[in-house]
C-alpha cells in the first residue's frame, strides 16, 4: 500500500525546483529511464555515433521512442527530411500531455515564455509523476517544481545514455532491446494504476483490442490510429452513459 502524499508548504522557486529534482531521482521512473537509456546509448554506439552526439540528442529530443527512430533512421542512411518527419510524428503524442499539464502549473502571473521549458521537459515519465505530485504542491511553486522533475529525469537519462554507450561493447543486443521495452511497460502500468474514470478504463480496453488488430493488418501509424479510435469511442460511450444516468429516475 502506497503512503499518502503530504502537501508541500510554499517555498522559494529554487527550493521548489530542488524538491522536484529529488522527487524525480527517488521515483521508480528514474530506474526505468536508466534502463531505457542504457539501451539507447548502446544502440547509438552500434550505429557509430559519438557519445557527445548521443548525450546531446537526449537533451534536445528528450523522448526515448523518437531517439530510437532518430538513431536507427540516420544509421540506416535515411534522408534528413525523412528522419525529421518520422521524429515529428512520433513526438506528436506528447502534445496532449503538454496541453493537460500546463493548466496545472500556470498562474495569472505566468508569462508565456515561462512555459517553454516545461513544455520541452514533458515526456511520459515527467507527465505521469507531475500529475501525481502537483496537486500537493502550492500553485505558486508548481512551475519550478515541475521543471525540477523534468530536469531530474533528463539528468538521469543523459548519464544513463553515456553509460550505455560506454558499456555497449559488452551489452548483448537482446538485453538492449529489453531495456528499451521498460519505458512503454512502465507507462502502461502507471497510467492503468492511476485510472479512476470509466472513460479511462474503457479507452485502455479498446486500445488493447484495436492495437493488435491494426498492427496485424500492417496499418500505417497503427499506434496513432489506436489512440484515435479507442479514445473517441471511449469518450462517446462515457458521454452516452452519463446522459442515460442523468435521465434515469
Amino acid at each position: 500500500m502506497s503512503t499518502p502524499l503530504q502537501p508541500y508548504s510554499p517555498q522559494s522557486a529554487a527550493r521548489a525546483f530542488a524538491s522536484g529534482v529529488i522527487a524525480a531521482w527517488t521515483s521508480v521512473f528514474a530506474l526505468v529511464l536508466t534502463g531505457s537509456y542504457i539501451g539507447i546509448g548502446a544502440l547509438a554506439h552500434e550505429f557509430g555515433f559519438s557519445i557527445g552526439w548521443m548525450v546531446a540528442s537526449t537533451l534536445l529530443v528528450w523522448a526515448a521512442p523518437a531517439q530510437v527512430i532518430l538513431v536507427s533512421a540516420l544509421g540506416a542512411g535515411a534522408t534528413l527530411i525523412e528522419v525529421a518527419l518520422a521524429v515529428t510524428l512520433s513526438s506528436v503524442r506528447l502534445l496532449p500531455m503538454v496541453v493537460a499539464l500546463l493548466p496545472l502549473i500556470k498562474t495569472e502571473h505566468t508569462r508565456q515564455r515561462d512555459l517553454i521549458l516545461p513544455a520541452h521537459l514533458t515526456n511520459i515519465s515527467m507527465w505521469v509523476e507531475s500529475l501525481r505530485l502537483l496537486p500537493q504542491v502550492p500553485r505558486e511553486n508548481r512551475l519550478a517544481y515541475c521543471n525540477g522533475i523534468g530536469a531530474g529525469f533528463m539528468a538521469v537519462a543523459m548519464a544513463a545514455s553515456a553509460a550505455g554507450y560506454t558499456l555497449a561493447g559488452g551489452l548483448p543486443l537482446p538485453l538492449a532491446a529489453m531495456l528499451l521495452f521498460l519505458t512503454p511497460m512502465s507507462f502502461l502500468v502507471s497510467v492503468i494504476r492511476n485510472s479512476r474514470l470509466l472513460v479511462d478504463r474503457l479507452a485502455f480496453a479498446l486500445g488493447f483490442a484495436v492495437g493488435p488488430l491494426l498492427t496485424w493488418g500492417k496499418i500505417d501509424l497503427a499506434l496513432l490510429w489506436t489512440g484515435l479510435i479507442g479514445g473517441t469511442v471511449a469518450y462517446a460511450a462515457a458521454r452516452l452513459y452519463a446522459a442515460r444516468k442523468r435521465r434515469a429516475p
